[in-house]
C-alpha cells in the first residue's frame, strides 16, 4: 500500500516521466522567489534595466550611427533577449542538483530530470519575460514591426540550446573544482557582456576587429536574429550552423562530463575543512 504504481507499458512511462519533468519545472521556477508572481516581475525587471543601461550608455557614446536602420530601441532588445537568454539558462543548468542532492533520494528523480527541469524553467521566465516587455513596448510607447518572427524565435531558442550545452559543461566539471568553474562562469558571463556583439552588428566591423568577435557562437546568434529582426540588414559574417555545431559539441562533451562525475561524485566532496 505505500508502494506508487507504476506503468510498465512504454507510453504509461513516457507520460510519467513528462509529469515528473513538469513538476520538477515548476519547482525550478518556484525557487526563484516564494511569490510565483513577484519572481517573474523581478526578472522583467532585470531585463529592462539592461536593456535602459544599454540604451543610454550607446546614447551618451554617440553609437547610434553603428546600430541599424530601425528601431533603435528593438536593437538594443534583440540583443539583450538572447544574451539573457543564454547566460541565464546557462546558469541555471550549473546550478541544477546533482546526484549527490538530497532530492535524489526520491525514486522517480534522476539528474537528467533536474537538468531538463533547470533548462525549460529558464527558457520559461526568459520568454514570459520578453513577450510581456515587447508587448508593453509595443502597445504603450512605439509599434514594432519583425520582418520574420518564426526564424528571430528560432535564434532565442538556439540560444537557450547553447546556454544548455555550456551549462552541462560547467556542471559537469563543478564537483572537481567548484571555486574555479565558479570564477571560469563569471568571467565567460562578464566577458559576453561585450564579446557577444550586443552594441554593434558584424557588417560594420572592421576586419581586424571581426576575428575578436567571430569565436563567440552568441555572437553570430545576435547578428542572425538581428537580420531576421529587421528588414534593411543582411548579415554577412555569421551563421546559423556555427553556433548549431558548436552546441551539439558542447552538449555532447558536458552529457559524457556529467555521466563521468556522477559515477565518483561523493557527498564528502562538498564538507567544509
Amino acid at each position: 500500500m505505500f508502494k506508487a504504481r507504476r506503468s510498465n507499458s512504454t507510453l504509461g512511462s513516457g507520460f510519467a516521466l513528462l509529469e515528473l519533468i513538469y513538476h520538477a519545472t515548476v519547482r525550478s521556477v518556484r525557487k526563484t522567489h516564494g511569490n510565483a508572481v513577484i519572481g517573474l516581475l523581478l526578472n522583467m525587471l532585470q531585463t529592462v534595466m539592461l536593456v535602459l543601461v544599454f540604451y543610454f550608455m550607446l546614447d551618451i557614446l554617440g553609437m547610434r550611427g553603428v546600430a541599424i536602420r530601425g528601431d533603435f530601441l528593438l536593437y538594443i532588445m534583440s540583443g539583450i533577449f538572447l544574451y539573457m537568454t543564454h547566460t541565464k539558462t546557462l546558469t541555471a543548468v550549473t546550478m541544477a542538483e546533482g546526484s549527490t542532492s538530497p532530492m535524489m533520494k526520491h525514486g522517480p528523480m534522476t539528474t537528467a530530470v533536474s537538468i531538463a527541469s533547470a533548462a525549460l524553467g529558464a527558457l520559461y521566465l526568459q520568454i514570459l519575460s520578453m513577450v510581456v516587455v515587447l508587448y508593453i513596448y509595443h502597445a504603450g510607447f512605439n509599434p514594432i514591426e519583425i520582418e520574420n518572427p518564426i526564424a528571430a524565435m528560432g535564434m532565442v531558442l538556439l540560444a537557450w540550446f547553447s546556454g544548455v550545452a555550456m551549462g552541462l559543461v560547467f556542471m559537469a566539471l563543478k564537483p572537481w573544482a567548484p571555486d574555479v568553474v565558479q570564477v571560469i562562469q563569471l568571467i565567460y558571463i562578464r566577458a559576453n557582456m561585450f564579446a557577444s556583439g550586443k552594441m554593434f552588428v558584424a557588417n560594420m566591423l572592421p576586419a581586424f576587429m571581426l576575428g575578436m568577435f567571430d569565436w563567440n557562437p552568441l555572437f553570430h546568434m545576435i547578428d542572425q536574429a538581428r537580420g531576421f529582426t529587421f528588414i534593411n540588414y543582411n548579415p554577412h559574417f555569421s551563421s546559423v550552423s556555427y553556433p548549431l555545431y558548436v552546441g551539439l559539441a558542447f552538449m555532447v562533451i558536458g552529457l559524457m562530463g556529467e555521466f563521468y562525475t556522477r559515477q565518483y561524485n561523493s557527498i564528502s566532496w562538498n564538507a567544509k575543512r
